[in-house]
């Protein structure tokens, strides 16, 4: 007999089952990774404010630490860091408060036409 190991013909996937894979991280939510290297970061927190104030907190922290170790140009990487996530910060503010104003807008329109009916209404109930 030979000493090569036997080769099994694989299986067809049947139903979503994808079968062992020694090599393969496990997936349970904890982490993610879009392939950047941005591991544990959600794809919507760039979009979430509160998230960012948090992300430039970090950096200002990290900033503040490699300067206490001496080291300025790490200190000025992350202060730039933190500056790009200040400007990310500020943009969604900014759309935060158009979509604030246009609501507040729509919400106007919407009152003065209510009024306008009940006004009409009125009118017409004195004039019987």
């Amino acid at each position: 007999m030979n000493d090569q190991r036997r080769r099994f013909k694989p299986r067809p996937q049947r139903n979503g089952y994808r079968g062992r894979n020694n090599n393969r991280s496990s997936n349970n939510g904890h982490f993610q990774s879009n392939g950047n290297g941005n591991i544990g970061r959600n794809k919507n927190s760039m979009t979430n404010p509160f998230s960012v104030e948090k992300i430039i907190q970090k950096f200002q922290q990290l900033a503040k630490d490699a300067l206490s170790l001496g080291d300025p140009v790490l200190h000025e990487n992350y202060l730039q860091h933190a500056e790009h996530y200040n400007r990310r910060l500020t943009e969604l503010n900014s759309k935060n408060r158009d979509q604030k104003s246009i609501n507040q807008m729509t919400n106007q329109k919407n009152d003065t036409t209510v009024v306008e009916k009940k006004d009409i209404d009125l009118s017409i109930q004195d004039k019987k």
